[in-house]
């Protein structure tokens, strides 16, 4: 319940910022806009989460003539057990085409979820460490993260859009520049602060329910091992191939698509690896046996 309020709070706050920004260039017309694109976002975000996500990254369903396929066959398996494990219905499965290792699940609720995993995680990952992968992925499924997921994503985006339009609003029907709070200076911190505190939001979503997420997975699968050895790979494997994916969902993937070295990593979407590899194999060295939390 906790965590629900802190992210029904946190995307409050991205709402805000949408708001924000429309009150700064349009005033209270400006703000009333804002306000209904932000409902039309989140409206449309919980409606076709699924279908948003999956349609960006082009990801194709996993069709029963594929399942022929020794290996797609092998990871469907794997997500059937594991979904019946969770007590869920077993997601859409599908596969997106691109060589760096990753993995996401999206969807409104566990009925009409969908798990995309990357072409480059099904060469590099053992069965062992797929299943906790998906086992990360399904926890976030029965947790509904992948909601929260998907309408923050949609309302950053929205964010960092209308921040780099913004230099245009006073050519196109905004306020004139006097009438702005601010001014000149403040249309510049506009521009340069609204998808900072966008960022800074979405980070919050994400990265306390990795953890959390890890856990879950690793309960479903059985072993933390399994998935402390995936996140350790998918490190290596993304910073040899990163992926081109749009910053704004770079939340929702398993492990950070791309890599974000010196400072930019205090900006990371998701916690440090090293620390939720340090988590897991404590839990793995745990006296106490590791069972199935759902």
């Amino acid at each position: 319940m906790l965590n629900q309020m802190k992210s029904i709070l946190l995307l409050g706050s991205l709402t805000g910022v949408l708001l924000f920004i429309g009150k700064h260039w349009g005033g209270n017309s400006g703000m009333l806009l804002a306000f209904v694109f932000s409902l039309a976002i989140n409206v449309g975000s919980y409606w076709f989460s699924d279908r948003i996500a999956l349609s960006m990254y082009r990801a194709r369903e996993v069709t029963p003539e594929q399942l022929g396929q020794p290996r797609l066959k092998e990871v469907h398996d794997i997500l059937v057990a594991l979904a019946r494990r969770g007590g869920i219905p077993v997601p859409r499965f599908y596969v997106i085409e691109d060589p760096s290792p990753n993995a996401f699940a999206t969807g409104r609720n566990p009925e009409h979820a969908a798990v995309a995993v990357t072409t480059g995680i099904l060469d590099l990952m053992t069965p062992e460490e797929l299943s906790g992968v998906l086992g990360h992925e399904l926890t976030h499924v029965i947790h509904r993260d992948t909601l929260i997921s998907t309408i923050a994503a949609s309302l950053a985006g929205a964010i960092t859009m209308i921040a780099n339009m913004a230099q245009w609003a006073a050519l196109f029907g905004g306020r004139d520049r006097e009438e702005r709070e601010g001014g000149g200076i403040g249309d510049f911190l506009m521009i340069i602060l609204a998808p900072v505190a966008s960022f800074l939001i979405q980070m919050a979503i994400s990265r306390s329910r990795e953890f959390m997420a890890d856990e879950g997975g690793a309960k479903l699968c059985g072993n933390p091992v399994f998935l402390a050895r995936a996140l350790a790979k998918l490190e290596r494997g993304i910073a040899e191939e990163p992926m081109n994916a749009d910053p704004a969902t770079a939340h929702m993937f398993i492990l950070e698509p791309f890599s974000a070295g010196g400072l930019m990593s205090l900006f990371s979407t998701h916690p440090a690896t090293a620390e939720r590899i340090k988590r897991l194999e404590r839990m793995a060295a745990s006296p106490e046996p590791v069972r199935h939390a759902f």
